[in-house]
């Protein structure tokens, strides 16, 4: 365990020193940065080594594993220094689940998910931050690649949805960039995406973006959260 324990420090440092430089070249300061490790595919023990680092921000994207998880890293005693932010996208029969051990859904984008969320929060009692996951693909000529999103047309609209449901509170925005092109002009345009929402809804100042092979981008595109897994945890074993 030892051993784990100073690999996932290794890696972390390098990611944190990453970031930093990120940070310096955008001329931003690290503490507007979220550091969201993405831990989908490895077990709580992990969670735990993490949060003995300081990582108090965990996500997943899968459900059941992710609430698996959030129960058994509660069973090992650190559940209160744990914040679980839930990415994948998301069907709407699971997301009453869901919105019991989840502080934040990252992957909102239509009106049916926002309703099931609320109810399955009405249902726990629980306050859920979610983010509006955003599709920019066909802005940049290139396919959904089966990833979900919202329009950009259609934001406001959920927005308003979002605001409206009792236990749900509207965070911002989030997306994955297209594989194959410059991350870059995405993300300025989901910074763009996110000024025009908060002209309407203030207190949505998320803008999730960036993982291990394009966080630069996302810093210097004004990101808030980062979304870092393979680079911290290692490569991933394939999916069988």
């Amino acid at each position: 365990m030892s051993d784990r324990l100073e690999e996932l420090r290794t890696n972390l440092a390098a990611v944190e020193e990453r970031i930093a430089a990120a940070c310096a070249d955008a001329g931003r300061d690290r503490s507007e940065l979220t550091l969201v490790v993405v831990t989908k595919t490895y077990p709580a023990a992990d969670v735990v080594l993490l949060a003995e680092l300081g990582v108090t921000e965990v996500g997943e994207n899968r459900h059941p594993e992710a609430g698996e998880k959030a129960a058994a890293v509660s069973e090992m005693g650190v559940d209160a220094a744990v914040r679980w932010h839930f990415m994948g996208g998301l069907q709407t029969n699971k997301a009453g689940a869901v919105a019991r051990y989840a502080d934040v859904v990252h992957s909102v984008d239509r009106a049916k998910l926002v309703a099931s969320l609320g109810r399955g929060a009405v249902a726990a009692e629980r306050d859920l931050e979610v983010l509006l996951q955003v599709d920019l693909g066909p802005d940049f000529d290139q396919p959904s690649d089966g990833r979900s999103g919202a329009a950009p047309d259609d934001l406001a609209a959920l927005a308003d949805t979002v605001a409206a449901t009792e236990w749900l509170r509207l965070g911002g925005v989030m997306t994955v960039a297209p594989i194959g092109i410059d991350p870059v002009p995405v993300f300025e345009r989901l910074a763009s995406i996110a000024e025009r929402l908060r002209g309407d809804h203030p207190g949505a100042t998320t803008i999730s973006a960036g993982m291990s092979g394009d966080l630069e981008a996302a810093v210097a595109s004004g990101a808030t959260h980062l979304r870092v897994g393979r680079a911290i945890l290692g490569e991933r074993a394939p999916l069988g």
